[in-house]
């Protein structure tokens, strides 16, 4: 199993929060919540399942692999995929 880092967009839309990868949202990879913290929580999963679906049909997968489970930046933010 490869770590790869994945850019993540949490942003205010009116009533709720809007999450998004921009390298997978045309795979699906979009939600909202009602809080931050909620949209963190459903991207998170969201993300999991489009990168499950993307392996299981061979898709390439975009992003950045990470070394030693770090993000370039050192933080550890990660979806497996």
């Amino acid at each position: 199993m490869k770590t790869y880092v994945l850019q993540v967009v949490i942003e205010p839309d009116e009533d709720r929060w809007r999450a998004y990868c921009p390298e997978l949202e045309e795979y699906g990879g979009a939600t909202w919540g009602y809080t931050r913290k909620e949209a963190e929580k459903n991207i998170r999963e969201v993300l999991e399942m489009v990168l499950e679906t993307m392996v299981e049909h061979n898709y390439s997968i975009p992003g950045t692999p990470a070394r030693n489970g770090l993000a370039p930046d050192g933080s550890l933010k990660e979806v497996r995929g």
